[in-house]
């Protein structure tokens, strides 16, 4: 009799770092997720704005530099956009037909691949022209992939001490944790981020796109606790890892 073959967590999940708070991560079974898509930052390697296969588009909220480029991909590639309910108002009235507004706690499983939001402490307009609507409120995402493997993107966020709730119920293997500072968590606050979560690795993001944005990697191990410094991943835009 054949036994199934066991799972590894994390075998073959790809995350690629596209500069700012964007990401390209690809699961086990090759789907596409791409979150905040601004793939025009001043980061952001040429490869982003050539990207022609995405199944899902996550948006943490409504600022200009998340929502970014998403409403071009979303209609180049199909994907399907998961966002708050307002920002997925705006995603329609931009002729995306494939949007899915959530909140808070929810779920939205596609392809094997579940999506839950969570929470963040920051704002969430959408500046339209020389207007700002209404963008709802921030969020987090938790994303698990077939294998169970899980990432925390964070958004844009202070640190809150209801991480430790999103730890206790979904055990992030991986957080993308902003550390820039000024609009974010800077080094200090997002290495007790950390302490609170305790993922097997750590990746900062939302830094060095702009100068006012001085959090560095190598200032937030200087703040992680001995037993955290060995599970930061320094990412390069443009380059995957494997985890």
């Amino acid at each position: 009799m054949k036994t199934k073959k066991k799972q590894v967590p994390g075998k073959n999940t790809t995350i690629t770092w596209l500069g700012h708070s964007a990401f390209l991560l690809v699961s086990p079974k090759g789907k596409s997720l791409v979150i905040d898509p601004w793939l025009k930052n001043p980061k952001a390697p040429p490869s982003a704005l050539e990207i022609q296969n995405a199944d899902i588009i996550l948006i943490t909220h409504g600022h200009g530099d998340h929502i970014g480029n998403g409403v071009g991909l979303a209609t180049r590639t199909g994907a399907t956009v998961i966002s708050n309910y307002e920002v997925s108002l705006y995603f329609q009235g931009q002729g995306v037909t494939k949007v899915q507004g959530i909140n808070k706690s929810g779920s939205v499983e596609i392809d094997g691949i579940t999506v839950t939001m969570v929470d963040a402490t920051h704002s969430s307009g959408i500046e339209v022209g020389e207007h700002m609507l209404a963008g709802g409120d921030p969020a987090g995402f938790i994303i698990q992939m077939e294998n169970g493997f899980t990432v925390y993107h964070a958004g844009d966020t202070g640190v809150f001490g209801d991480m430790k709730l999103i730890a206790e119920l979904y055990h992030p293997h991986v957080a993308l944790l902003p550390i820039g500072g000024y609009y974010t968590m800077g080094p200090r606050e997002a290495a007790k981020a950390a302490e609170l979560i305790t993922p097997k690795f750590i990746i900062g993001m939302h830094y060095g796109t702009f100068p006012i944005l001085k959090g560095t990697p190598a200032e937030l191990k200087k703040h992680l606790p001995k037993r955290l410094k060995n599970r930061l991943l320094v990412l390069e835009p443009g380059t995957p890892v494997i985890l």
